[in-house]
């Protein structure tokens, strides 16, 4: 059982390997009363005046107690984060690595504005770790790609992933957790979404390009379809021969 998991650890891609170790190490370390959560949590006076910058991450990390919830939300950044970057980001671990830097920088950029706000300050102020956010964005994006495959739903009825997000989120309701979570995950996920997978195609530009400073920090691997052994394969039509 214990080979197994470790080969499972092992083969997980590096983005979503770091992550999840990060955020078990970091959820572990503070129920030990190792670290309090009050030196991870999002705290924008401390943030600016006191230069605790390191909030600014740590928040992303911290999954509140180790109870269901908290195994509940480390199955789905296991999932979605690694389906996300062996399949849509195969090949391209920088892209990914800016995926999740947006989608940091739109929560937080929600959470601070929000609280100035009148009437939906409260909300917003009560909301001090982002890790479920940022991983329910990943379900999100993860579910706009890949809207037609069919998800059963604790065995109770089945759906398309297009309506994971609002499956999960009416759960998350109906067992009492605060929506504002899930909505901002929702949110950011549209974001990306939209600037990265429509907006391009409708204007022939792309705003989300990945810096090359970013890219200067990851050695992008190709990606080589293999031929399988033992296969012939046909020989081309005579109008795809190239002329001599």
């Amino acid at each position: 059982m214990a080979q197994a998991v470790e080969e499972w650890y092992k083969q997980m891609p590096i983005i979503t390997r770091s992550y999840l170790t990060a955020a078990i190490v970091t959820t572990i370390v503070c129920s030990l009363d190792i670290i309090s959560p009050y030196k991870l949590y999002l705290n924008p006076n401390l943030v600016v005046e006191n230069y605790q910058f390191w909030r600014l991450i740590t928040n992303f990390l911290y999954f509140r107690k180790m109870d269901l919830d908290f195994l509940f939300h480390m199955f789905f950044l296991a999932r979605y984060c690694k389906l996300l970057e062996e399949n849509s980001f195969r090949g391209r671990t920088a892209d990914f690595f800016y995926m999740l830097l947006f989608g940091a920088t739109v929560l937080t950029g929600i959470v601070l504005i929000g609280g100035m706000i009148p009437y939906v300050s409260e909300s917003f102020a009560r909301i001090i770790f982002l890790s479920n956010s940022l991983t329910f964005m990943m379900v999100y994006v993860w579910s706009k790609q890949n809207p037609f495959i069919h998800m059963s739903f604790l065995g109770l009825f089945t759906f398309t992933a297009a309506y994971l997000p609002w499956v999960l989120l009416g759960f998350s309701v109906l067992v009492g957790a605060s929506a504002w979570v899930d909505l901002l995950g929702m949110i950011a996920g549209h974001a990306y979404y939209f600037l990265e997978d429509v907006y391009p195609p409708m204007t022939g530009r792309h705003l989300l390009k990945t810096p090359a400073f970013i890219k200067s920090f990851f050695a992008e691997e190709p990606v080589v379809m293999a031929r399988p052994a033992n296969v012939r394969f046909a020989p081309p039509l005579v109008d795809q021969v190239p002329p001599n």
